[in-house]
């Protein structure tokens, strides 16, 4: 069957600024590429939760969500792969014996630990900084996360992912070896600067979950266009027929990209879908 070209968008840093916002060029380059009949569906580490309406809004095809864990595909739920209720219920006790806040991304939302509102103030302020957003000093756990849930039941059947704050990069290194039948990250920096830890299922990451929508769609990875700004981008880059970096990527991807756009906030996406061939 021909969709013409899939089209796979990073959420942040590659449709949305690092401010939160969606450049006007980029929802108007996915429309007109969808006119043009592109098939456009974001491929981010956010869980469904965490896709707000103005991202729906822009007009998408569907989802991969989880880093891959999620798909969703005109509203129908192609696969959704996440931990089981004793796995998480292990990790959250884990947590909870080396006092360390977290929060659980599910579908359903972000359920915050006990004190991850308070004690996720100074690792949410220096992300904030560190991507180089203003006011980052004044910047709150509830501004960074406005649809946090708190209080809730923290042992859950339904959870992609669950991120935890780093006292010290020991606490990735141990959570590793404490669940060796799951895969131990990191995010908010790089190596021992890192912020946070997080757990999540073995053997997905965005690339696998293209292969699986691409199988459900009857396409093939040369219709795949993957756009991405950072290092778990890079094995969804490497799988598409087309890989491109934005501008203000890290280096790793837009050393490995087939092609490099400008910035986000500096009409990046337009450029690029531009550059090749999506618009016309």
């Amino acid at each position: 069957m021909n969709h013409g070209k899939i089209i796979f968008l990073d959420v942040d840093g590659t449709l949305v600024d690092y401010e939160g916002r969606i450049p006007e060029s980029a929802a108007e380059a996915v429309r007109r590429a969808r006119k043009n009949g592109h098939r456009v569906y974001i491929c981010t580490g956010r869980s469904r939760a965490e896709v707000y309406p103005e991202i729906w809004d822009i007009g998408l095809d569907g989802m991969i969500g989880g880093n891959g864990s999620y798909i969703e595909d005109g509203g129908e739920v192609v696969l959704h792969r996440h931990l089981s209720l004793e796995q998480c219920r292990q990790i959250v006790d884990w947590l909870h014996g080396r006092k360390l806040e977290f929060y659980l991304e599910c579908n359903a939302g972000l359920f915050g630990s006990e004190n991850f509102e308070t004690a996720g103030e100074p690792a949410v302020r220096l992300y904030s900084q560190r991507k180089g957003k203003e006011n980052s000093g004044l910047l709150t756990v509830r501004d960074a996360f406005p649809d946090m849930i708190f209080g809730a039941d923290l042992c859950r059947d339904d959870v992609n992912k669950i991120s935890f704050i780093l006292g010290s990069y020991g606490d990735y290194t141990d959570a590793a070896k404490e669940f060796p039948d799951l895969k131990a990250g990191t995010w908010g920096g790089a190596g021992e600067t890192a912020l946070f830890g997080d757990l999540a299922l073995k053997d997905i990451d965005k690339a696998y979950a293209m292969d699986v929508l691409l199988n459900h769609l009857g396409a093939s990875l040369d219709d795949a266009v993957a756009f991405g700004d950072a290092k778990v981008d890079i094995p969804m880059l490497e799988h598409s027929g087309v890989g491109v970096a934005m501008g203000n990527g890290g280096p790793e991807i837009r050393a490995m990209a087939d092609y490099v756009t400008e910035d986000v906030e500096h009409d990046g996406l337009w450029k690029a879908f531009s550059h090749l061939g999506l618009l016309d």
